[in-house]
């Protein structure tokens, strides 16, 4: 495993938040990993392991996932809190560009990044995600999301994760699944095998109207002529086909590519997901300046382009 230093930073609410940091080279900008609803910084694992060193590898965890503290206000688990964070991590890391790498809720995240300060944004890979979502999708995520309980073995937390999910990876086996557990859980000093993220991040779900969101359209649309791939699991139950092809219609810049065999989300250890990767960052090293680091401490935080 690639070595890291854990770093913290603080947010508008005095929260104090936690993000892997996995060195690399210093002429290059940093790729920004943001997880998904449930997820921590171990879901990019792999992806330092294979970059880092060449890359400087951000692997950010939200505020109420893995060690990042938990909110005294569950309703302020939300996208646009989310985004004041994010926000205060850019300032603190004083750097003038970033790639953005974004599971899920973390594309949805980069999507926001890209419409209020896409100045410092030099690429993004949105992985399973776009500006509209699939309600049967929506609807297994609202069911699961903070319902999870204790396990008394690793194998016990493999097999209820493998109930929920094994559609997602039709192809797993109990070493997979106790792998993609020690991902999602964690061992308490007690003892006790536990999800790794305050269970009320499920409560802003519960209020009317809730599950509701804002149109994402313009959003995306800010990335304009950014490099930009969106990876999509073949058997996505989130990102539907006819959406992904939209996203494309609509940047054709964007290099779509289905990764055959998983669902909502590929692992990025896939071969199409690395392969995807690698074709993402040699387009941004392929545009002048992109990878200038010339001027330390500034991030460009003017508007993304209009819809």
């Amino acid at each position: 495993m690639a070595g890291y230093e854990d770093k913290y930073w603080w947010s508008q609410d005095g929260l104090r938040l936690h993000y892997r940091d996995y060195p690399g080279r210093d002429d290059r900008p940093p790729i920004l990993c943001l997880p998904g609803l449930t997820r921590n910084a171990r879901d990019f694992e792999a992806v330092a392991d294979r970059l880092a060193g060449d890359w400087r590898i951000i692997c950010v965890e939200l505020r109420g996932r893995g060690e990042s503290a938990y909110a005294k206000d569950p309703m302020s688990y939300v996208p646009l809190v989310y985004l004041q964070d994010i926000g205060a991590l850019l300032e603190e890391l004083a750097v003038p560009k970033i790639i953005g790498f974004g599971t899920s809720l973390g594309g949805i995240m980069l999507m926001l990044i890209a419409a209020t300060r896409r100045g410092c944004l030099a690429g993004a890979l949105l992985n399973d995600i776009g500006p509209d979502l699939a309600p049967e999708g929506l609807a297994r995520i609202q069911k699961f999301v903070g319902t999870g309980s204790a396990q008394p073995t690793w194998v016990h937390a493999a097999r209820a994760v493998a109930e929920l999910q094994g559609m997602i990876y039709p192809k797993y086996r109990l070493a997979d699944w106790l792998r993609y557990a020690k991902r999602l859980y964690r061992l308490t000093s007690q003892g006790r095998i536990v999800l790794d993220y305050d269970q009320r991040i499920a409560e802003p779900f519960r209020v009317p109207g809730g599950a509701a969101g804002v149109d994402l359209w313009p959003a995306y649309k800010a990335f304009g002529d950014l490099p930009l791939t969106l990876l999509r699991g073949e058997l996505s139950d989130l990102l539907a086909p006819e959406t992904a092809r939209a996203m494309e219609a609509s940047l054709p810049q964007l290099d779509l590519v289905t990764v055959p065999g998983v669902g909502h989300t590929p692992t990025l250890e896939e071969p199409d997901s690395v392969a995807a990767i690698d074709r993402l960052l040699a387009r941004i090293e392929a545009v002048p300046g992109e990878t200038a680091l010339s001027e330390p401490g500034r991030i460009e935080t003017g508007p993304g382009p209009g819809p």
